[in-house]
């Protein structure tokens, strides 16, 4: 029996902000665009929900006002606190002021909506290969194999992106892998301020730790080497905050954990796809310190809907066209690990410099300290001469070098 082929301009894969992002471009530029995404919309997406002021503006130019369904409670968070094994904290404000606390499950699905895409979900994307100017792109959907004829394909499919596995064979085994997981806790009694992100600097938590209140329940999150055990790692955190912070909490709720690409952000190694295949989104790479993707995923989203439309009206090469489009979010995310950006510019959407400000000298001091402490966890993956080679590249051209771009 012969299948049936659909025939579109665009097929995004994954129902993601990103997707939305790129979505909302080729929609308007009056491209055929269609979303597939494995589960069934709304769906739940593992994140902190914690938006940064740029990720907002964008959604509003873009989507419109938030609806209050779309938010968690808090429904909103100030800034960012650091905090340090001696017992020091940073709080610093974010720049334009309060952000959403975004519902991934729920706001996803709106932004979605709201770009006038058409949407395919429960549809799992398959495989994918190229013939002449076209993509053919195989999915399974509940009623079974589903292809499609695209003239460009746009993965915005997360981390663990099938897309990228496809086009890059064994690239996930060339890169490091992190786990992180996050636990929801009943609140006892709870010092941290609930308007904040609550973030710490120490090595003997893990390579990422956080907290934060949402829907009267704390959250626990820490991220850690792959091989070792979530639940040992996570209770270390937990007595911790009881012990130096006076956290207390019932046990958790439920738990939710994922894989994560962290590093290719902070040593310049994004992946842009190949031939009509784009990459964006934190399957590109993308991540923002402290973890957040939304507002860079927005962006490079966006981009890479550009970058599509500018190509069917100029029958332009469109990865030529996207990579130089790219840039611009490249080193916005890229900027907020280098060295010298943070040392000597203002990368970050938090006010590090007016909390800094507000220490005494001997704090600031041990601050950086205790920051470099922390860094060495990391010396393993050998990104230290890397981010300081990309840094002195930036410094030299203005801009990152894209020689080391997939």
């Amino acid at each position: 029996m012969t299948q049936t082929v659909r025939k579109v301009d665009v097929v995004i894969v994954g129902g993601s902000l990103s997707a939305a992002a790129a979505a909302k471009r080729l929609v308007d530029a009056g491209l055929e665009t269609v979303i597939i995404e494995k589960r069934k919309l709304p769906r739940h997406k593992i994140c902190s929900g914690i938006l940064s002021p740029r990720g907002h503006r964008f959604l509003i130019e873009n989507f419109g006002p938030l609806p209050r369904e779309v938010l968690h409670e808090p429904t909103s968070c100030k800034g960012v606190t650091f905090h340090f094994p001696s017992m020091r904290r940073l709080t610093m404000d974010f720049l334009d002021g309060p952000t959403p606390h975004l519902h991934r499950k729920y706001s996803d699905y709106w932004a979605i909506r709201r770009s006038g895409v058409e949407i395919h979900d429960e549809t799992s994307f398959t495989g994918l290969t190229t013939e002449n100017s076209h993509v053919q792109v195989s999915a399974k959907g509940k009623d079974g194999p589903r292809n499609y004829r695209a003239r460009w394909v746009v993965g915005a499919d997360g981390p663990s992106s099938p897309v990228v596995r496809r086009i890059y064979g064994d690239y996930a085994k060339q890169i490091p892998w992190f786990m992180v997981g996050q636990k929801f806790h009943p609140i006892k009694s709870c010092p941290l301020d609930p308007e904040y992100f609550h973030f710490w600097f120490h090595p003997e938590l893990g390579h990422y730790t956080w907290s934060h209140e949402r829907d009267n329940r704390q959250i626990v999150g820490v991220g850690f080497d792959v091989g070792r055990n979530f639940h040992v790692e996570h209770q270390k955190v937990v007595d911790y905050l009881k012990a130096k912070h006076q956290v207390e909490l019932e046990d958790a709720e439920d738990h939710e954990g994922c894989g994560e690409n962290f590093g290719l952000s902070l040593i310049n190694r994004y992946v842009f796809g190949k031939g009509n295949v784009l990459v964006t989104g934190q399957a590109a790479g993308f991540l923002n310190m402290m973890a957040e993707g939304m507002s860079c995923a927005l962006h490079s989203g966006a981009i890479s809907g550009e970058a599509v439309v500018e190509a069917s009206r100029s029958n332009k090469n469109v990865q030529t066209i996207y990579r130089k489009m790219i840039m611009s979010e490249v080193k916005r995310c890229s900027d907020q690990w280098n060295p010298l950006r943070i040392a000597f510019g203002q990368p970050h959407e938090a006010d590090a410099k007016t909390a800094l400000r507000e220490l005494a000298i001997r704090d600031r001091i041990g601050m950086v300290g205790e920051i470099l402490s922390f860094m060495r966890i990391y010396a393993k993956f050998k990104w230290g001469r890397q981010m300081i080679g990309q840094a002195m590249y930036r410094w030299r051209n203005g801009e990152y070098e894209q020689a080391r771009w997939l």
